[in-house]
This record gives C-alpha cells, structure tokens and sequence, in this order.
C-alpha cells in the first residue's frame, strides 16, 4: 500500500511568460496541448502524465535537469532538434562529444541536454 501508488504523475515546468514558451513544447517538442487556463498550459506526456507549464513571473532556470524523455533513437531525436535550431548544451570537462552526447561509462546509457527557449534544462536519454 501506498499513498500514491495508482495516481498518476504531473510534471511542472516553470515559464516567466507561458505564451511565448508554448511554441516550443507544442510544436518543436510535439506535446498535444490539452488544456490551458490562466496560469498554465497542460500538455500531454504520454502514458497518463500531463506537463503543466506553468506561469511564474520571476521564475529563474535552474542550473540542472527539470523534464526529460527516455528515446529510442538519440541520434534521430537530437537531427530533429537541430533542425528546429536548438542543439545539445556542452558542459566543460564532463566528456560529451561534439554534440553534447555524453554517454555513461556504467550501462551505455547516451544522454544529451538541452535549453527550451526559456533556459529549462531539458535531456533525452538512450538506455544502451
């Protein structure tokens, strides 16, 4: 038993101006938007979790991680980012390769972040 154990989750990601991010998780991400309210837009993650980013006027990115999405083809997911003009961030000294690949010594797990419009640090991984 657990308090929590049939729900289903609700992620967050904060946005000092909601309108202007919406763009970028409807269209370069492909999230449906499902809904949308004064101070959010939900979008919907797949397998019953919903995004709600969500207005903050003096929201500040934070310098790791908030969102990110388990992908079969890393390669093919980060061409189509690139194509909409958004590319992997490097970090210095963490051994990414050219494109802000970095893959996990322990299990081959390849992993890219990237900035949505705002700042949010977003990832994409591929489990090896």
């Amino acid at each position: 038993m657990g308090v929590l154990k049939d729900a289903r989750a609700i992620a967050f990601v904060l946005s000092r101006d909601v309108a202007s991010l919406k763009p970028f998780y409807a269209e370069v991400l492909g999230l449906p938007l499902i809904a949308e309210d004064a101070f959010a837009s939900t979008f919907d993650l797949g397998g019953g979790t919903t995004l709600r980013l969500t207005a903050v006027e003096s929201h500040v990115p934070a310098p790791h991680t908030v969102l990110g999405w388990h992908v079969e083809d890393l390669d093919g997911a980060l061409d189509r980012l690139e194509a909409a003009g958004h590319r992997g961030e490097v970090y210095e000294g963490f051994g990414q390769d050219a494109r802000g690949i970095w893959t996990n010594p322990v299990g081959g797990a390849r992993i890219v972040w990237f900035k949505d419009p705002e700042g949010n640090v977003l990832s994409l991984t591929q489990f090896g």
